[in-house]
């Protein structure tokens, strides 16, 4: 079956793409790298393009059977700073897309959404009967789509998967595709680059909140475990109703659980001081991830070590 991932030249598209591929689909990788790398799309039939351009999609949309869509701006400081960026590509790019699928043939489509979209949660773990709620425009936009998605499904039987990413983090196991962000802001990366001395030190933004060592407390679950969720989600298209989905572990872990795992895989120290708390980050982000587990018989399988070591593997490779 062949499959178009819009935005597989980035960080998780790119694992998807590679999932894909594992489980026998052709996947047909769509990207206007703004923000991919065409090096994460190496060894697949690779289309430069956005959303926007419904001449160049709709030929394509023609010899698929299914669209995942992963193309999105990220950054959500970023979005409170600059979010008519966040509402153009998110929103109307996605809608674009969205509008070009629907007059196509295509009528399956998986969603890469956010928990972002749920806010500041009530309590953790966080389930999809949760109120949505974002705090920032990042989070905004990943909900409207959500919504445009339920609206679709309802109208036009445009049936999807919306998935609710917690912390995606590490790398592919054979090292040849894993995290590239310019600026990094991600924990694990960002980490590294302190310990390469690309920078002064590892920020740690509060140390005070209400956690066991008064950091905070995330989610991080292995980008190959989230890809072949993806592939479960496509697969439960064939037969199964539209639904939403948090990809989580279930556990958690704090900043200095995790700079403690760092420092015992590579064997080096990470330079890092205390900054200050950043404003609207919760305390504590933790999936409930059974709905996800029962509908696809899928688990996230990989350790807070699995993440680190293959993440540090991706490094090695890039020095």
């Amino acid at each position: 079956m062949p499959v178009l991932v819009v935005g597989g030249a980035g960080y998780i598209g790119s694992h998807a793409a590679h999932a894909l591929k594992r489980h026998g689909y052709e996947p047909i990788i769509y990207d206007n790298l703004s923000t991919g790398h065409s090096e994460l799309a190496a060894g697949f039939e690779f289309i430069t393009g956005d959303g926007f351009d419904s001449a160049k999609l709709n030929p394509i949309l023609r010899r698929v059977d299914a669209v995942m869509h992963f193309a999105a701006h990220a950054y959500v400081g970023e979005s409170v700073q600059n979010p008519r960026k966040y509402f153009h590509n998110n929103l109307l790019g996605g809608m674009a897309l969205l509008n070009a699928v629907l007059d196509s043939p295509v009528r399956k489509l998986i969603f890469s959404s956010t928990c972002a979209v749920y806010g500041t949660p009530p309590s953790v773990p966080i389930t999809e009967e949760m109120p949505r709620q974002p705090v920032n425009p990042y989070g905004v936009t990943k909900l409207m789509f959500e919504r445009a998605l339920e609206a679709y499904d309802h109208a036009y039987g445009l049936r999807y998967v919306s998935f609710r990413y917690f912390n995606a983090a590490g790398a592919d196991e054979s090292a040849e595709i894993g995290e590239i962000h310019d600026p990094e802001t991600h924990l694990i990366p960002s980490a590294f680059e302190a310990i390469h001395g690309k920078r002064p030190a590892l920020d740690i933004f509060g140390d005070d909140y209400p956690t066991p060592d008064g950091t905070c407390i995330r989610d991080y679950i292995h980008v190959t475990d989230l890809a072949e969720a993806h592939v479960a989600g496509l697969e439960h298209l064939a037969h199964g109703k539209s639904l939403a989905a948090n990809l989580g572990t279930g556990h958690g872990h704090s900043v200095r659980e995790v700079l403690s795992t760092i420092e015992r895989v590579t064997g080096k120290r990470v330079p890092h001081r205390i900054a200050p708390r950043r404003p609207g980050d919760p305390a504590e982000l933790v999936a409930d991830p059974r709905l996800a587990e029962k509908t696809f018989n899928w688990k996230a399988r990989r350790s807070l070590e699995d993440i680190v070591t293959t993440a540090w593997k991706w490094d090695q490779t890039r020095r």
